[in-house]
């Protein structure tokens, strides 16, 4: 016979998942923790913001799901919800008092993986909190620069390293070994993000 209460817990979890907040609610009301979790360590919050179940993040949230409980691999749905471009629940984690200062496995905060993975509208949401701009990660990457190292040099990229610089990243910090942003931009190649910290530094200067 299966463990009933093994069972409720994954009937939770799935429900976060599928976002089917009937059945979150009414498992919440019958007594399941909200931040019940997975063998990975996930909690129901962060498999809804895996999931970009938005109104079951929701619901759990306003239950009072902890959005900086971290799983096995370092991630909270906070920070995940910044890496992996769920712009709707990364508002409702800040609004609800996601830790801006928490790091990931790699040492970076949840602006430096936006910027990686191109999610303009995060990173230009990200901007307009606390969250700091020039943290460098265990790699020894801002997120300006992780924006040209691991970019690609398209509008999407450009368009992320123009909101970093408008809003004050400081383009000479460079990596571990003092390369900055715009040497790494012309040994890749991208002609516009060199113009882009030219102009960044005339204006500077």
């Amino acid at each position: 016979m299966p463990d009933t209460g093994q069972t409720v817990l994954q009937d939770f979890l799935a429900a976060a998942s599928a976002n089917n907040t009937e059945k979150l609610n009414a498992d919440l009301k019958s007594g399941v923790p909200v931040d019940s979790a997975d063998a990975e360590g996930r909690t129901a919050l962060m498999i809804a913001t895996q999931a970009n179940a938005i109104d079951a993040a929701r619901v759990l949230i306003e239950a009072g799901a902890d959005v900086n409980a971290k799983d096995r691999l370092q991630d909270s749905p906070y920070l995940y919800a910044g890496a992996e471009g769920r712009l709707e629940i990364l508002k409702m984690t800040v609004a609800a008092g996601a830790n801006l200062k928490a790091v990931n496995r790699y040492g970076g905060t949840a602006l430096i993986p936006a910027a990686h993975h191109g999610h303009v509208e995060v990173v230009r949401y990200l901007l307009t909190t606390k969250t700091d701009i020039d943290h460098v990660n265990f790699l020894g990457w801002t997120a300006l620069l992780e924006a040209v190292i691991l970019g690609n040099g398209s509008r999407t990229y450009r368009d992320i390293v123009d909101l970093l610089l408008q809003a004050g990243a400081d383009a000479s910090i460079g990596d571990k070994e003092g390369v900055m942003a715009i040497d790494h931009a012309r040994s890749r190649g991208q002609t516009e993000i060199v113009q882009l910290l030219d102009k960044h530094a005339e204006t500077r200067d």
